[in-house]
């Protein structure tokens, strides 16, 4: 009897499945965003991915949402606050250096394990960014190796805004308050950009691709409990909590059945209907005092 391939072969593969739903927007009459890369990048193993994984299709809204919010908020701090640099931490596939309108003059700094980096840079071999891009092989994990790095991107910058898309939530408590910590000693990271989960949805999405992830040996674990409370313990103030929930009203990519959820959101207590926004969010911090 043939054996069945794993959907995921290990975490790099998110990063196909998060590009298949970028040119899914993109295909769409009324697209949000429009990334003419992503199915270049994701190619047939993306289209595999997101074929085989039960409620794919029908799940991709808050990936929708994040990519949006992460875009709005990237340009403020390009645009409004002056940022130099953007250090793009566990940045897969994306593509906001070759599709979002940045001046030539900012620097993009991404660092993403070397298979993934590489495979992009081969898609893309002919394609041109529109700011100064530099890609960073490593490993995170790798303390002493991400500390200088952090070091070397902070010397030069006035004013820098570090991305975290779709990464944190695959590791500990512990490694991302390191991870924090290292980030404020350099005063240079004015701000950073994240998703977060409360640990509500990451029951949820633990029940709904468990099987999934465990074979790609990429458990999701991050979702603090003081949601980012967690992060002013090191040195990180919330400055802005956009709610999934809310901003796919907004931009008019809600889940299924969003009306019905509305209507009992409205019958709950204050307390459970802010539960429920603060299920999953994309969050500006900001750099405090030393």
């Amino acid at each position: 009897m043939r054996s069945r391939s794993p959907i995921l072969r290990d975490i790099t593969d998110t990063a196909l499945w998060a590009a298949m739903v970028r040119a899914g927007e993109t295909d769409r009459p009324d697209a949000l965003f429009r990334d003419p890369y992503a199915r270049l990048l994701a190619g047939e193993r993306g289209e595999e991915i997101l074929r085989r994984i039960p409620g794919a299709r029908f799940s991709s809204w808050p990936t929708v949402v994040r990519t949006c919010v992460f875009d709005e908020l990237i340009l403020r701090c390009v645009e409004r606050e002056g940022a130099d640099t953007v250090l793009d931490l566990g940045s897969g596939l994306c593509t906001r250096p070759y599709r979002l309108p940045l001046p030539a003059g900012l620097r993009w700094i991404e660092v993403d394990l070397p298979a993934i980096l590489s495979a992009k840079e081969e898609r893309l071999s002919g394609e041109r960014p529109r700011c100064s891009r530099e890609s960073v092989k490593m490993d995170l994990s790798d303390l002493p190796a991400r500390r200088a790095l952090l070091e070397r991107v902070a010397a030069p910058s006035r004013k820098a805004v570090v991305v975290t898309e779709g990464f944190l939530a695959y590791l500990t408590e512990e490694e991302v308050a390191s991870l924090a910590r290292d980030l404020h000693r350099q005063a240079a990271f004015r701000w950073w950009i994240l998703d977060l989960a409360s640990p509500l949805l990451l029951k949820r999405l633990r029940g709904s691709y468990r099987r999934v992830l465990e074979e790609a040996n990429a458990p999701m674990r991050f979702a603090p409990e003081e949601g980012t409370g967690f992060f002013a313990k090191s040195g990180w103030n919330e400055i802005e909590f956009r709610s999934t929930w809310e901003e796919s009203r907004r931009l008019r990519r809600e889940m299924p059945l969003a009306s019905l959820f509305r209507l009992l959101a409205r019958l709950a207590s204050a307390k459970r209907r802010e539960t429920f926004r603060r299920l999953g969010a994309t969050v500006l911090l900001e750099h405090s005092n030393p």
